[in-house]
């Protein structure tokens, strides 16, 4: 699974219905209303980097009142959740 971390900047008008349709893009898992520079952010997972195309730029960055974007592929998780799924399930 390939994790993307997507900042998003918005018309500021608009921030919940944006979040919204972001949201309801195949691969994106969750959308994080923020403060700061940005003002969402996307987690995006999916499973091959090609996929990344179709979700990020082909999707997300179309989507009506994303002004830009910057994105993070992570390397690697170091989730406490993550983890604790991994033993309830008997992984090793």
């Amino acid at each position: 699974m390939i994790t993307a971390i997507v900042q998003v900047k918005t018309r500021v008008d608009q921030t919940p219905e944006i979040a919204e349709a972001i949201a309801a893009i195949e691969g994106v898992s969750e959308v994080y209303s923020v403060t700061g520079e940005f003002d969402l952010i996307a987690m995006v997972r999916v499973r091959a980097h090609d996929d990344l195309a179709d979700v990020i730029p082909g999707r997300l960055n179309k989507v009506p009142g994303v002004e830009a974007t910057t994105t993070h592929i992570a390397f690697r998780t170091y989730s406490q959740h993550d983890l604790e799924a991994a033993f309830a399930i008997g992984l090793e």
